[in-house]
């Protein structure tokens, strides 16, 4: 890991163990280009590569083709109007209405560790395990800065981009757009991979060719990840897990987004990813700064499967903060799928004590508990406990749970008003809207805005009293609307294009309040099931709600999409009912809870009325869970077999990280009649290490087992599932 600048040259070198990064300022002008990113290469004569060598006449703003210059030339962070005619990075309006902008090398620092970003999630890091080199940029003309920040970690082949703009003229303008990074780079056969979905079939995977123009995706619904993921890949090998060059980009962000490629008439492409520019405008006063996100930037030359266990080791050590993170989480049981509305307190305590005696840990009280719900139609905002249902109050449910040996959850959607609540009753101004314009609903609920301190301090303060009510151990927040008719009645007229990011700022605002009070609570997060998976929630919760698609067989795709960036550690899986509510799917209980093994497990059932069959198999599945989350929890993640591509099974694997234990997850979603035998080879072992197959006398090198591979059991039917557990002996 190093970082350095060498001077004769005016090269920028970012070395990880495999990569390095190499940009170059040409010119008098300082015009600073992006030379490379890839395998690692002595970049001490990288010169050569922007195209103009330094000894040579540069371009100046006088010479004769200076717009076809800049027209091809590899900026690292592009301007706008001045002569480059590809996406932009940053699109700003002046006091004169000007918005021409062209960004110039101005210095420079090296330093150790790695800043906070104001308000805004981020990967951490300290002086001995982290570098960070910052590019000052300026537009003298408009009186723009731009602080360019780039951060690399020890032993992970990332590089961590943000961008933070200040104005330093005497009058304010306008930022119409800022991406967080813009990379230029030649075509290599690359595909471009993104992750699509919608409710209950989150982040399928997507791959597509780069044609001329732009290919890309966004999000403009106040939420990141029902309909895209904000991430993308180019990959040369199609799915190949093991070869072919990836470039992967995570933005860790909740919000707005938009991401994506352009292809020019020289066959180059400019990758961009920053906050979507449609419904964004950012007044910046003179004096003042924006701080844009951050973007993760990961190279493999070993196909997906490097990218991703990159992804999954920097974001368990340099974005989740929680004390869960390497701990196991409690094996709880959620009450929606069993009660959804229709409970009171006796049901909670059947469903406790009878999952008590299977070994769960912890009952987690879902929506209704609070005002007149009785329904999804009302009382949101009302977070005042309904004692109808909850006879004696929160706290005598909460002590008869603990007194039971379980511990406690609740759930709370505190970004959310209803209609029909006292709260909207009393501030129907709360409410995000445009003056004159009937808000539109949806789940018959508005979104609050946050973006008002007083609003924030009320559910805050609400939030706070309701948690220090009684021993309540894990929070569920969710939200489960989209965003729309952005108006605030706090906001002037000309920063009413602010409201969108100002919002997600407010919610982070919040969720760093609550986990800074409440340090040992655990924190998931949902929006709608997955909306909101996304790095930038990771950085105050440890886990994300992955779908409201409890389906085991459904869950394999979303769970393979997710885990493509994500570790199996944050995914909330539950073992639920059959038939499954979502999809009507009748699946074993086994193997709904092998499939839940890929994440946080729990149960979304009442346990007081499945089958007896299921029930005696939940303590099995309790043992299961203990004996192996470790691996899942810290493992190394290969993938093996995928039901979303080839439509008939699903395979993975997790491998500890001194190679010497493994457990692999079989799948066998289609029964074919007449089967050749199925041979799975596994990856990840030690090549000279002999491994003992648990339930079995056989013992074999990992080297036969990932050249050979293992012959897979013949399972009886649909929907059959077989855990795989290796020791090194």
């Amino acid at each position: 890991m190093d970082i350095k600048y060498l001077e004769k040259d005016r090269l920028f070198v970012l070395e990880t163990d495999n990569t390095s990064y190499v940009m170059a300022v040409l010119g008098e002008e300082g015009l600073l280009g992006h030379l490379y990113f890839g395998d690692r290469i002595d970049a001490g004569d990288a010169a050569y590569l922007i195209g103009f060598p330094q000894n040579q006449d540069t371009p100046t703003p006088t010479m004769r083709d200076r717009s076809s210059f800049l027209d091809i030339y590899p900026f690292e962070y592009s301007s706008s109007n001045v002569g480059d005619y590809r996406k932009s990075a940053v699109d700003i309006t002046d006091h004169n209405g000007h918005t021409s902008l062209l960004l110039c090398y101005e210095s420079h620092k090296i330093f150790k560790g790695k800043k906070k970003l104001e308000g805004l999630p981020a990967t951490f890091g300290t002086d001995d395990d982290s570098m960070t080199l910052e590019i000052v940029l300026r537009d003298k003309v408009v009186g723009l800065k731009a602080v360019l920040s780039y951060s690399i970690f020890e032993g992970l082949d990332t590089v961590i981009r943000s961008v933070r703009l200040e104005n330093d003229s005497d009058n304010d303008l306008f930022i119409d757009k800022v991406m967080s990074m813009t990379m230029d780079m030649d075509q290599e056969d690359y595909k471009l991979l993104t992750l699509h979905g919608s409710w209950a079939r989150e982040r399928m995977m997507d791959f597509r060719d780069i044609g001329y123009g732009q290919t890309g995706i966004e999000s403009f619904r106040g939420e990141s990840s029902h309909q895209f993921q904000p991430f993308m890949a180019l990959v040369q090998n199609g799915d190949s897990q093991d070869t072919g060059k990836v470039y992967g980009f995570s933005l860790v962000y909740s919000g707005n987004f938009e991401a994506g490629v352009c292809k020019d008439q020289f066959d180059s492409l400019r990758l961009y990813m920053g906050i979507d520019s449609k419904n964004f405008r950012w007044k910046l006063e003179s004096g003042a700064s924006f701080q844009a996100p951050e973007v993760v930037l990961t190279y493999s030359s070993e196909g997906l499967g490097h990218m991703t266990r990159t992804l999954h080791d920097l974001y368990r050590a340099h974005l989740i903060r929680s004390k869960y993170k390497d701990m196991e989480r409690p094996i709880l049981i959620n009450n929606w799928e069993a009660t959804y509305f229709d409970f009171d307190s006796d049901k909670l305590l059947a469903i406790a004590r009878q999952a008590h005696e299977s070994g769960i840990e912890m009952l987690v009280m879902d929506d209704g508990w609070f005002g007149e719900r009785n329904d999804d139609n009302s009382s949101l905002g009302d977070w005042y406990v309904n004692e109808n249902k909850l006879k004696g109050g929160l706290k005598k449910l909460v002590d008869d749970v603990n007194a039971i040996g379980m511990k406690f959850g609740i759930w709370m959607e505190p970004e959310m008003i209803s209609p029909k609540s006292n709260l909207f009753e009393t501030h129907p101004d709360w409410a995000i809207q445009v003056p004159g314009r009937e808000p539109c609903r949806s789940r018959n609920q508005y979104v609050l805005d946050l973006t008002r301190k007083e609003v924030r301090d009320y559910i805050y303060g609400r939030i706070k009293e309701i948690l220090e009510s009684a021993n309540i151990e894990y929070l569920k927040w969710d939200m489960n609307r989209q965003l729309c008719d952005l108006g605030s009645y706090d906001l002037a007229s000309d920063k009413q294009g602010e409201l969108s990011h100002r919002y997600m700022l407010a919610v982070y605002e919040l969720q760093e309040r609550l986990i800074t009070d409440f340090p040992d609570l655990l924190l998931e997060n949902c929006s709608g099931g997955g909306a909101r998976f996304d790095a930038g929630m990771l950085y105050y919760s440890p886990q994300i709600w992955c779908s409201d698609d409890t389906d085991a067989i459904e869950r394999l795709k979303i769970q393979e999409g997710t885990s493509l960036i994500f570790p199996l550690s944050t995914m909330g899986a539950h073992v639920s009912d059959c038939p499954n509510h979502t999809v009507g799917r009748t699946t074993p209980f086994k193997t709904r809870g092998d499939v839940a093994l890929a994440g946080t497990f729990g149960y979304e059932l009442d346990i007081t009325r499945i089958p007896e069959s299921d029930r005696q198999d939940i303590p099995r599945q309790v043992e299961t869970y203990h004996k192996y989350n470790h691996l899942v929890r810290g493992g190394d993640y290969y993938r093996l077999s995928s039901y979303q591509r080839n439509h008939e099974m699903d395979a993975y694997m997790v491998v500890s990280k001194d190679k010497k234990e493994a457990l692999v997850t079989y799948v066998q979603v289609i029964a074919r009649p007449n089967p050749a035998r199925r041979v799975l080879k596994l990856k990840g072992l030690l090549p000279d290490a002999v491994y003992e197959i648990e339930g079995s006398d056989i013992k074999v090198k990992g080297a036969t087992l990932e050249k050979a591979g293992i012959v897979l059991p013949k399972l009886p039917g649909d929907h059959q599932s077989q855990l795989i557990h290796l020791v090194a002996v």
